[in-house]
């Protein structure tokens, strides 16, 4: 509309739409760093634009013990394939484990990496570590120039499984776990399984956590895979890990793609079903705790609520957690009870629902379980009953 002497333009509000498509690819591969794997300088050649590419690799300190060639394979690989790759500097080594997200300064040396190294949006940051790491690391590269493209290679069954395939990343921060963080999905993720194998078990137990968690949520013959073959896989059989890794991957992407909210713009989060005491067991230990272990506690507590409350039956309350015990996994710690009784203490275990709800905003969204492979969303919970669930814990044999 003109403007004339007469008239004024409607100051009507402008609708805006824009539809952005993500696609990246989930690879599974053994020995990615050997010269006769061409995968990863594939990948980075793969979309046709001019190479070579630059690229800053920031390795988990925490693989060197077992992999202490690592780093020379890393930088010999990038020389075999320098038509393609062109590592800036030897690969950066940076702490893992959950507290490298508590300190904001691993982010900012990664920051300063990429301004020294000229990396931007054409170019890529390849980290090469566990959940927590690549958390921390994806963080950096998706707040450096709006985005640098993120290579994740997850060297945990945790993270190969469940956090390094997604699209989120995070650091904590006012002692709250993921406080600052963003939605960024990686350029690829390239699951390397020969890093399993050095493993400690707590970390390789870890991990069959979220794959009990996604099996409990979305497909009850999966559950039963994991629940007859567990024994197999606490005894570290890497055939049948190998398959829990991938169907949980592929029931993790199934979700973030057709959910219709991969970003968690609403309150439901039904990928973290029995992570609000995770979460608040993660803290409350001062994350001594392994992320997976407290999800396992996690679960417990929330199937034995949904069988107090009449969701489930007792069969199925009874093989989840003889399942998750036969995996190796404890399933009471004192933690869970030694502030119960004082509902204003921050290490109550119940202030972790209301930090589960600020996070996400809007009202308190949790899931629960109304079968094996069948959640269910609840918007209240009461607190009597999940006390009484607690104390059957502690009390189960």
């Amino acid at each position: 509309m003109l403007i004339t002497d007469n008239s004024l333009v409607s100051l009507k509000p402008i609708q805006q739409s824009v539809q952005v498509t993500f696609n990246y690819d989930v690879h599974f591969t053994h020995g990615l760093f050997e010269l006769d794997n061409p995968l990863l300088a594939e990948v980075i050649a793969g979309n046709g634009e001019i190479t070579p590419k630059k690229v800053l690799a920031v390795v988990d300190a925490g693989l060197l013990k077992d992999h202490q060639g690592l780093v020379k394979k890393i930088s010999n690989y990038a020389r075999f394939y320098e038509d393609i790759i062109n590592l800036i500097e030897q690969p950066i080594i940076i702490p893992g484990g959950e507290l490298v997200k508590n300190n904001p300064k691993f982010v900012e040396q990664i920051h300063q990496l990429i301004d020294a190294g000229g990396i931007c949006r054409h170019s890529y940051v390849l980290a090469i570590g566990g959940g927590a790491f690549l958390d921390m690391v994806g963080y950096a590269a998706a707040t450096a120039h709006r985005g640098i493209r993120l290579l994740r290679v997850p060297t945990t069954v945790l993270a190969q499984n469940d956090s390094g395939v997604g699209v989120k990343n995070g650091i904590n921060a006012f002692g709250k776990k993921n406080f600052i963080g963003t939605f960024a999905p990686p350029y690829a993720v390239l699951n390397d399984l020969d890093f399993l194998t050095s493993l400690d078990d707590r970390d390789w137990r870890s991990g069959i956590a979220e794959a009990v968690k996604v099996a409990l949520i979305k497909d009850a013959d999966f559950f039963h895979f994991i629940r007859i073959y567990a024994e197999e896989l606490a005894s570290r059989d890497m055939k049948f890990m190998e398959n829990v890794i991938y169907r949980c991957a592929q029931l993790h992407l199934e979700h973030i793609a057709n959910s219709g909210d991969p970003f968690e713009k609403g309150s439901s989060r039904p990928l973290d079903f029995g992570h609000w005491a995770a979460h608040k067991l993660e803290q409350i230990t001062d994350y001594k705790l392994r992320h997976g272990e407290a999800v396992a506690i996690g679960i417990a507590l929330d199937s034995t609520y949904a069988y107090l409350i009449g969701l489930l039956s007792q069969s199925e309350w009874q093989n989840i957690l003889v399942t998750l015990k036969q995996l190796g996994f404890t399933l009471y710690l004192p933690a869970l009870t030694e502030k119960l009784e004082q509902p204003n203490h921050p290490h109550n275990l119940f202030t972790g629902l209301t930090e589960f709800r600020e996070h996400l905003g809007g009202k308190l969204t949790i899931t629960l379980l109304q079968g094996i492979g069948q959640g269910i969303e609840v918007n209240q919970v009461d607190l009597s009953i999940y006390k009484q669930a607690v104390y059957m814990l502690r009390d189960w044999l």
